[in-house]
C-alpha cells in the first residue's frame, strides 16, 4: 500500500519529469559573461594593513637615510679630494635594497633593484677599494636619478 506522500509522488512524477522550454535569448541572457572593465583593481585597505604601511614608511626613512649617508661620504670624499673605502659604497647599496623593498610596488623592479644593488655592494667589497671614476658615476647617478623624481609626477587616480 502506498502511502499518502508517495501517491503523491507517484501521481505528480509526470509534472516532474518533463522539461520545461527555455528561449534561447533567455538561455543566452543567463550564461553571458559580464563585459571586462578596463579599470585597475584598487586596492581596499585592510584592518590590519596599519601595521604593514608603517613599516612601508620606516623603510623609505631608513632607505633615504642610509642612502643620503652613503652619497654625503662619497661627495664630500669627490668635493675634498681624500681617499674614502668601500663602507660609504656598502651604506649606499644598502639604503637602496632598503628603499626598494619599501616603495617599489612592481615584483620584478623591486628585486632586480634590491639584487643589483646586493650585487654591486658584493663587487664592491670583493674589490676592496674606490677608484675616483667609481665614485663620480655614483655621484652623477644619483644626480640624474634625483632629477628624475624631481620632475617625475605620478598619474593622478581618479
Amino acid at each position: 500500500m502506498l502511502s499518502i506522500r508517495e501517491g503523491y509522488r507517484v501521481k505528480h512524477r509526470a509534472l516532474l519529469i518533463r522539461p520545461f522550454h527555455v528561449s534561447r535569448t533567455t538561455r543566452n541572457q543567463l550564461t553571458m559573461q559580464p563585459e571586462p572593465t578596463n579599470e585597475p583593481e584598487r586596492r581596499e585597505p585592510e584592518d590590519d594593513s596599519g601595521g604593514d604601511n608603517q613599516m612601508r614608511v620606516a623603510g623609505m626613512i631608513v632607505g633615504t637615510a642610509l642612502i643620503f649617508i652613503g652619497f654625503l661620504d662619497v661627495f664630500l670624499s669627490i668635493s675634498g679630494g681624500f681617499e674614502i673605502d668601500v663602507i660609504p659604497f656598502l651604506i649606499y647599496f644598502g639604503g637602496v635594497a632598503v628603499w626598494a623593498n619599501a616603495v617599489v610596488e612592481n615584483l620584478t623592479i623591486r628585486y632586480s633593484l634590491i639584487g643589483g644593488a646586493l650585487l654591486l655592494a658584493a663587487v664592491f667589497f670583493h674589490y676592496g677599494e674606490v677608484l675616483f671614476w667609481h665614485k663620480q658615476v655614483l655621484f652623477w647617478t644619483t644626480v640624474v636619478v634625483v632629477m628624475y623624481f624631481m620632475f617625475y609626477e605620478p598619474k593622478k587616480r581618479a
